[in-house]
């Protein structure tokens, strides 16, 4: 009974061994997947940091041109104005100065060159503040004009 009794004992010891080293094994592998997750959550966050960071630098680099483009509006407005004052000026210097067409010809100077002088100066951002001045102060006619404008902006697209 000594050999059975050893055999068994071995076998038992076979058996401890194997649920030894399954176990280490399963706490190896829960290690790795632990470290993996850890690994994985690190690049998902440096990841985001990047996206986010490319996010910011876009929406920097929009507003930028946003902001240049405004500045060419002004620009451009006011070359307009400067244009408009030198070409008032031109009409005064080349027209008849007396008679009817010599009134006519001052007012149309005069109306070009008042005309670029307010464009020159105000640009597209003091315009845009005197219109919206001029509808707080006249509501009902600014309605009642929009929406004449609208009525033949709707007839134009319809044809």
């Amino acid at each position: 009974m000594s050999t059975t009794t050893t055999k068994k004992d071995q076998a038992r010891e076979h058996v401890e061994n194997a649920k030894d080293a399954a176990s280490s094994a399963t706490d190896k592998v829960k290690e790795m997947a632990s470290h993996a997750g850890q690994a994985i959550g690190s690049a998902a966050s440096a990841a985001g940091h990047a996206a986010s960071n490319v996010a910011s630098a876009a929406g920097h680099a929009a507003g930028n041109v946003a902001t240049n483009i405004g500045h060419k509006a002004e620009d451009v407005t006011a070359a307009a104005g400067r244009g408009m004052q030198n070409l008032g000026e031109k009409v005064r210097e080349k027209g008849p100065e007396e008679g009817f067409l010599g009134k006519a010809t001052d007012k149309v100077a005069g109306a070009l060159e008042s005309s670029g002088k307010y464009l020159e100066e105000k640009n597209l951002h003091g315009i845009a503040e005197d219109v919206t001045g001029l509808i707080r102060r006249n509501p009902i006619p600014a309605l009642l004009i929009g929406i004449g404008l609208g009525f033949l902006l709707a007839r134009t697209l319809r044809s």
